[in-house]
């Protein structure tokens, strides 16, 4: 065992010795990875490592030095154990502490802060951290788990150590960080300096808290945008019911071609419906023709606003609410409605009393996303909001339009998480210590009841009712990709997908497109941030399943809570946390990349947590019995078992980073703008056509690569008795 600890311990001492005698300590212009930066590493003051910056003057950088000198230290000059353990630790401890402070204190002007500069002088001032501060930044952490391993907390698991320990600190810089930074840059002039009249003013502007509507005027933003959430919330939560109900309790022929109708929403850019319902009911749309030339009426412009909002939401999230509460309605144990049928309960009381109430947990959570997707949502706000704005847009104008408040911005945005954060408590604290369990290790060979009939027409009615307009409402996205100009020329044309994609031969291929640069950009970080996004979304749910720790609850809390941080409050956030040092990404791809990691973690974790609670414990048990590490165990043992949740992850996480607008609209770039961005500005621009052409190559798009992802990722295999050419990899694979 000691010698394992010396091991890891020589490791991550290389690893930092490497970054601060060999690798540039701040950012610089021009990107680590173009390597330009290797022929002038010692002579040009913007690359230099660390060590040779603290010898040039950057006082600040020699704690960090003596920190990893002191670990040094400790290796050669102490056996391992839990007294070189807790040395470790504090050492590790501190550095991060250090970095943290002298990263925040000093600016690329000097002292941050007029106190600091009157109490120690002048100082010069530093860029943000580069590729060498993030190394050392990342050892410091390692050696606080290491030496937790040599103290002997969890068995001494340095694996499981490191995972826990990295991923709180990865949580803290990607999702707190840019929160505190938020909240704090609300009180801060253009200057740096503390003020609180912008606060003061916004907080109690008549236009966000105003309830005019009580009397028959206007709302203010956050009531409007409350009750629009409540409402689609809710209408998407009985439709995806209906659909599941339909799906799983009848005899309906068409399901399968419902179940897909449901689903293809999802890999829709959210925007592209609010457009195909302008075509459909706007003011020039086909239906609101058709509808006047019938009767007379005069519709106007009723679409644009609330009413329009609230129907391509119910569009955009219905699908949603559906795959959430399909896996519910499947799981409630057929033996208990049918001991309810055996004393005597019809069908109908059965489902009120029995299969209802055992939905309560599914319908929360759809419930709950429905209401934080509409929050969140932007798209369709930009597209359908008319002079009714709602909290989303109102902090994009405030930070992009002529407004430029940043105050403003940080009020909206902090309301709106407000609203979040609280329903997502409500929903945990109602179903804390209820058991809703019904599916127990025992065999259940029962089948569902189908449901009575006063449910079933009803049910059936709303699903077809609802699956033919949206088969209208994609008929009208397709059908507006092919003629020259909606509502005036409907003649057929393939300009805008040339427009868009065209390719041209001069000797070699020229993507002459106007869409190809945003759409290699999409596909490139998307196709990154998917595997990172699963990979620490599942490893974060073995962690919580598997391990036991101090802190483990508060630890889930906090990683799930991204998820109910709308994506327009990140979007803000991150501008105002990573715009400047220490940490300065803006313009680039990480940011975008870690962007989508950390807003759609959440539901890799709840699908591997799922999926581990199907796996036995004793899997893991049997293979570290037999000597096989944690590591191992995880690559050998569980990974091969939890092949659909890898899926469902992949697919979500790539499905997601491509469509996903809210956040994104802050954070790109003329180098990295994404499509759905891109698409805005076409939209904007009126250029109708070409955006509806460039989602519907997306759509394919992303049709094509999940398609793939299933390829790839294959089927979980069982073992069957008696047949080993099926098995998985068993524990002793593992060890051996």
């Amino acid at each position: 065992m000691t010698s394992k600890d010396n091991r890891r311990l020589d490791l991550i001492l290389a690893a930092g010795l490497i970054a601060l005698v060999a690798l540039p300590w701040y950012r610089f212009n021009g990107g680590f990875f173009g390597l330009e930066w290797l022929g002038e590493l010692y002579s040009a003051a913007k690359v230099r490592p660390g060590a040779v910056q603290a010898l040039t003057g950057r006082w600040q950088l020699w704690p960090v030095i003596a920190l990893i000198a002191v670990a040094a230290g400790l290796r050669f000059m102490r056996p391992a154990g839990p007294p070189r353990g807790k040395a470790l630790a504090w050492v590790g401890a501190i550095g991060i502490a250090w970095m943290l402070a002298e990263g925040l204190s000093v600016g690329l002007r000097g002292w941050n802060w007029g106190l600091l500069e009157a109490t120690f002088g002048d100082v010069a001032g530093q860029p943000a951290f580069g590729a060498g501060a993030v190394i050392v930044g990342v050892v410091f952490a390692l050696l606080i788990a290491f030496g937790a391993a040599e103290r002997g907390a969890l068995k001494g698991d340095a694996f499981v150590l490191a995972s826990i320990t990295l991923l709180v600190l990865l949580v803290a810089v990607f999702v707190f960080y840019p929160l505190v930074s938020m909240f704090t840059g609300a009180f801060q002039n253009f200057d740096g300096s503390f003020t609180s009249e912008g606060v003061r003013n916004n907080i109690v502007d008549p236009k966000i808290w105003s309830l005019a509507c009580l009397a028959g005027g206007n709302c203010g933003i956050a009531w409007r945008t409350f009750f629009l959430a409540i409402c689609t919330a809710t209408g998407t939560t009985l439709l995806g019911l209906v659909f599941a109900l339909v799906a799983t309790r009848t005899g309906f022929r068409f399901k399968k071609s419902l179940r897909l109708l449901t689903v293809l929403p999802i890999i829709t850019p959210p925007f592209v419906v609010g457009l195909a319902l302008t075509m459909l009911l706007g003011r020039s749309g086909s239906l609101t023709q058709v509808i006047e030339s019938a009767t007379g009426w005069e519709l106007g412009r009723w679409l644009y606003g609330l009413t329009g909002i609230w129907i391509a939401q119910m569009l955009s999230f219905t699908p949603i609410s559906f795959l959430v509460l399909i896996g519910v309605v499947e799981g409630i144990s057929p033996s208990m409605e049918e001991a309810s049928q055996t004393l005597r309960s019809d069908r109908w009381r059965t489902f009120r009393k029995v299969s209802l109430p055992l939905m309560a947990p599914g319908l929360a959570n759809a419930f709950l996303i429905g209401f934080i997707e509409s929050m969140a949502d932007f798209g369709n706000p930009l597209v359908l909001g008319g002079s009714g704005g709602v909290l989303s847009t109102e902090i994009f104008f405030a930070v992009v339009g002529a407004q430029n408040d940043p105050a403003r911005a940080a009020v909206l945005a902090s309301v709106l998480l407000v609203f979040t954060l609280s329903a997502f408590l409500a929903q945990r604290l109602w179903l804390a210590g209820k058991n809703y369990s019904t599916v127990t290790g025992k065999g259940d060979g029962g089948r569902h009841i189908a449901l009575p009939r006063r449910v079933a027409w009803p049910v059936i009615s709303v699903a077809v009712a609802w699956a033919a307009f949206t088969i209208t409402v994609y008929g009208m996205i397709v059908f507006g990709g092919f003629v020259k100009v909606w509502g005036l020329d409907h003649s057929l044309t393939f300009d805008h997908y040339i427009r868009a994609f065209g390719v041209a031969w001069d000797g070699g291929i020229r993507w002459t497109g106007v869409a190809w640069d945003s759409f290699w950009t999409t596909m490139e970080i998307a196709l990154i941030a998917a595997p990172l996004t699963a990979a620490v979304g599942l490893l974060t749910a073995w962690l919580i399943v598997r391990q036991r720790f101090p802190g483990r609850s508060v630890f889930e809390f906090a990683l799930m809570m991204s998820f109910a941080i709308p994506g327009t409050v990140i979007g803000i956030s991150y501008i105002m946390a990573f715009n400047l040092p220490p940490l300065q990404m803006t313009g680039t791809a990480v940011i975008l990349i870690a962007c989508f990691v950390f807003r759609n973690m959440p539901v890799g974790v709840r699908g591997g947590v799922a999926a581990m609670a199907q796996l036995d414990g004793s899997l893991d048990e049997a293979s570290l019995t037999l000597g096989a590490g944690s590591a191992r165990t995880m690559r050998k043992v569980i990974l091969p078992l939890m092949r659909p949740a890898i899926l469902a992850a992949l697919v979500y996480s790539f499905v997601r980073a491509i469509t996903s607008i809210s956040a994104v609209i802050f954070l790109v770039s003329a180098k990295y703008n994404m499509a759905t961005a891109y698409i805005v500005g076409l939209v904007e621009n009126g250029e109708y056509g070409i955006a509806i052409a460039y989602s519907s190559v997306l759509i394919l798009v992303m049709i094509t690569v999940i398609g793939g992802f299933q390829l790839l990722v294959g089927e979980r295999r069982l073992r069957r008795p008696g047949d080993t050419s099926a098995a998985p990899p068993l524990a002793k694979d593992a060890a051996t």
